[in-house]
């Protein structure tokens, strides 16, 4: 499969800044790594979306290495929207109304 363009939504963009802020603030040098891991997760799910399980209708999830943070996204014929970035213990049908 060819590697699907991403577009994200604001709100998982800001999810996933709020958690690097408070994991660097636990301790230093481990926001940076979570922001890694996330860009290391959205180009997983960019080379190949459809590994990752169908998790409601027809979103999928892909799981973040080393964090308790799940990637919410849909597939589309044009690209990939990310609809959260969120922590796993969290009310997670947050997503649900996102776009």
């Amino acid at each position: 499969m060819t590697r699907l363009p991403l577009s994200v939504n604001p709100q998982a963009e800001e999810e996933a800044q709020k958690a690097a802020r408070w994991y660097e603030d636990e301790s230093q040098g481990l926001g940076v790594a979570f922001l890694e891991l996330a860009e290391q997760t959205l180009a997983a799910i960019s080379e190949n979306p459809l590994r990752f399980p169908l998790v409601y209708r027809d979103v999928r999830r892909a799981l973040m290495k080393r964090f308790p943070y799940g990637v919410f996204f849909r597939v589309r014929s044009n690209g990939i929207r990310i609809l959260a970035i969120m922590h796993l213990s969290r009310d997670t049908s947050r997503w649900q109304r996102r776009t």
